[in-house]
């Protein structure tokens, strides 16, 4: 049975993990509430893109003069997959829950005869994946969002994705993200960048309530061609950097809602090691008392 002072040391220890935890989980909270923002904030925009990319493209392709970035390569042989994860840990489940959907994905696309490479982005999914991908790894950018994320650096990593495409390294580039739904809620989220995905909307409906003609006719100037030229690349980059918003607001989010619990458990343990302290050095002393009675009899 461990001793009083056994006692006293383990619940000392819990008390300054107790605070260390709370400590972490109002700087997450701090950091979440500016990330939700920004990530929030970044939506429209980059849906709005989109939107107006999709109804460029459409047009493109049916006149057969659509750029690379939104044709494609004509090939999907090689598959280049973004994976976005964190640089630090104690994020309850945010890493594992991404890894997972990436490793699925990696054996499907395997199973159909692709070549898969993996470009991190964030230290904790290289230490992750490693183990049974770590071959298709082509590298690992760290403190991509130290100390928050930066239109540059998803500038220069987009950038890095086109110069792959472009020297037929990768024919088809997917991200891989945890969007934010709440700071309870992360939602693993895949994106097809190149080519460019046109994308889905409801039939007979349009976002915000906007009224959707399709019979309705545009004129371009420059052409098609030429705007998709520019958007494409700039579309890349604004994608690649939204991606960065929803995944440091649900690392967050998720490291807020993991503190808080482990503080709680920490203070659920601290009662229990308290009880038993009590307990112990109760029957201690009702020990010692029956020893000093008896002694005292004795005599």
């Amino acid at each position: 049975m461990a001793s009083l002072k056994d006692f006293r040391v383990r619940i000392t220890s819990v008390k300054s993990t107790q605070r260390i935890t709370s400590a972490m989980k109002m700087v997450a909270a701090a950091k979440l509430r500016r990330a939700q923002e920004e990530a929030i904030a970044a939506r429209p925009y980059s849906e709005r893109m989109e939107r107006m990319l999709g109804s460029l493209a459409e047009a493109a392709v049916k006149a057969g003069n659509a750029p690379p970035l939104l044709s494609g390569s004509g090939k999907d042989d090689i598959q280049l997959l973004v994976v976005m994860t964190s640089d630090r840990g104690l994020c309850g489940g945010f890493n594992g829950s991404i890894s997972r959907v990436v490793r699925q994905r990696i054996l499907a696309l395997q199973a159909d005869g692709k070549e898969v490479k993996l470009l991190i982005i964030g230290r904790k999914g290289r230490g992750i994946l490693r183990g049974e991908f770590g071959s298709l790894i082509i590298d690992t950018l760290e403190d991509t969002a130290n100390p928050a994320p930066q239109f540059e650096t998803a500038a220069q990593i987009a950038q890095r994705v086109r110069d792959m495409f472009e020297a037929g390294e990768a024919h088809v580039c997917t991200i891989i993200y945890n969007k934010f739904i709440s700071a309870l809620t992360q939602e693993v989220t895949p994106q097809q960048l190149i080519p460019f995905a046109l994308p889905e909307t409801e039939s007979g409906e349009a976002e915000d309530g906007d009224a959707t003609d399709t019979s309705a006719f545009y004129e371009y100037e420059p052409d098609e061609k030429e705007i998709l030229t520019d958007l494409l690349p700039r579309n890349l980059s604004v994608q690649v950097f939204r991606a960065m918003l929803e995944s440091f607001a649900s690392e967050q989010g998720a490291r807020m809602t993991a503190m808080d619990s482990a503080t709680r458990n920490a203070g659920e343990m601290i009662d229990r090691l308290t009880i038993e302290y009590n307990r112990t050095r109760q029957a201690a002393i009702t020990t010692e008392l029956i020893e000093i009675i008896s002694g005292a009899e004795a005599l």
